[in-house]
């Protein structure tokens, strides 16, 4: 596999980005049963929406001007299609959602797609331990070569979203800010940085912090429940996580094991629906309580990118214990809870 970026893209790019207000066209296919429904192109940055049409003969057809390219999707009713770079000229999508295509930077992020893609087959088709870490040293090679040659446009914001931003420690990820400036003025980008300070803030030794949540005319808190004298076990869910659902059967054995010796479980469901999550509740028999509806306001205070994020409480409110699963999380409980007098 091989990605090269010429002299004459490089070029390219740069006058497209440096360009006047063009003219834009999206061709967004869907289904015969959002016919009629009203449909939203939306800048997936801000969450602004830039457009919206009704859908007609299974499309929605945008069109306007854009000063520079942005990151885009479409929305309807709940459902989003997948993100793209909004910029001038006639952009399409096949139906197997297999991305845009039609206009430069588009293209440009099809063939890096491709690319990473071959890398990934590689990857999961290790027959041992160093073809698989060879494997993902190239993958991480070629984003990062990709990001850094398309620095001052939307592709490489794009590019840089999906790489391990998300995960880096706050000073690593404003040193990569600082060596890209232009990545440092989108909205996603500061939002990841300040959930890496907060999950910084928030690990082993450090103290909880409170949040309260309104549903359904009841107001929680997460003191109500943290801090009361007595460990908590509080996990962070959505019914649609798998990963989720099959941490419950581990949960389940925790609260049996400690649940009549100081422990509390505690579930908060986030970024979820109200109903899917009392759904959840009932399907998979959770017996302890549950915080519903809390979306991003806990996500956003301990600087949680995914789910599930399970997390130990002492009886303070101290965090003796973050982002465990399976046997480490039992360990970890059970290293609290057996020496409990």
């Amino acid at each position: 596999m091989k990605f090269k970026h010429t002299l004459t893209v490089a070029a390219a790019l740069a006058a497209a980005i440096c360009a006047s207000a063009e003219p834009f066209k999206v061709i967004a296919p869907l289904s015969p049963d959002d016919d009629g429904a009203m449909a939203r192109l939306v800048n997936y940055d801000t969450g602004a929406t830039i457009d919206s049409v009704l859908v007609s003969d299974q499309a929605a057809v945008f069109t306007g001007e854009i000063d520079e390219p942005v990151l885009a999707r479409v929305a309807i009713e709940g459902s989003r299609q997948p993100v793209f770079i909004l910029e001038s000229g006639t952009i399409s999508f096949k139906r197997d959602g297999s991305g845009a295509f039609g206009t430069m930077l588009n293209d440009e992020l099809r063939k890096i797609g491709d690319s990473l893609g071959e890398i990934t087959v590689q990857y999961r088709q290790a027959q041992t331990e160093a073809q698989a870490a060879a494997a993902y040293t190239k993958y991480m090679a070629t984003l990062d070569s990709a990001t850094k040659a398309n620095a001052d446009n939307a592709l490489g914001y794009f590019l840089f979203l999906n790489g391990d931003a998300s995960q880096m420690k706050a000073a690593e990820l404003e040193a990569l800010l600082a060596a890209n400036p232009s990545f440092g003025k989108y909205e996603r980008a500061k939002k990841i940085l300040a959930m890496a300070k907060t999950r910084e803030a928030t690990q082993e030794g450090g103290k909880f912090i409170d949040f309260e949540v309104t549903y359904d005319g009841k107001t929680s808190k997460l003191s109500d429940h943290v801090g009361k004298g007595h460990y908590t076990l509080v996990d962070f869910w959505a019914s649609w996580c798998n990963p989720c659902i099959r941490q419950t059967v581990v949960l389940k054995d925790i609260y049996n094991k400690y649940k009549d010796k100081g422990l509390e479980v505690l579930g908060v469901a986030v970024w979820d629906k109200p109903e899917d999550t009392k759904r959840a509740i009932k399907e998979h028999d959770l017996p302890w309580e549950c915080i519903i509806d809390a979306q991003t306001i806990p996500t956003d205070l301990y600087g949680i990118s995914g789910i599930p994020c399970i997390i130990l409480f002492g009886p303070d409110g101290t965090i003796l214990s973050r982002d465990k699963q399976d046997d480490a999380l039992r360990a970890d409980v059970d290293k609290y809870l057996s020496e409990k007098k």
